[in-house]
């Protein structure tokens, strides 16, 4: 087990991440542990089925990545990770009603626009 505290993981955070692949990390508030970095690799915790792809939902859920990047987190291509939220009753895309609905009017402008005109 390692420790650091908030100042050296602030100042060297790449040197907590790596002392976490190999064991867990307590991060000291002054001589308070105040958290503790566990490396997902240790034990192939991210190698085991699902994992990935419920901590990916997790976060893409909580607005803290993209679809695009929790797609990634998740090793799944984009469109199998839409599904796989839709499963699960997650939207994908997440619209106010006014957003919604700005964007039904450009569907419409651009099909209008589109539209082959009548010859005469």
């Amino acid at each position: 087990m390692h420790a650091v505290s908030v100042s050296g993981l602030k100042h060297n955070p790449a040197d907590a991440l790596r002392q976490a692949r190999s064991s867990p990390v307590v991060v000291l508030n002054r001589d308070h542990p105040d958290a503790v970095l566990i490396g997902l690799e240790q034990g192939g915790v991210l190698q085991a089925p699902g994992v990935r792809a419920a901590l990916a939902t997790a976060l893409f859920r909580d607005g803290e990545l993209s679809l695009a990047r929790a797609a990634r987190v998740a090793e799944m291509d984009v469109a199998s990770f839409i599904a796989h939220l839709g499963r699960l009753g997650i939207p994908a895309i997440r619209l106010t009603v006014a957003e919604s609905n700005a964007d039904l009017d450009t569907l419409e402008q651009w099909l209008q626009s589109s539209s082959p005109t009548p010859a005469h």
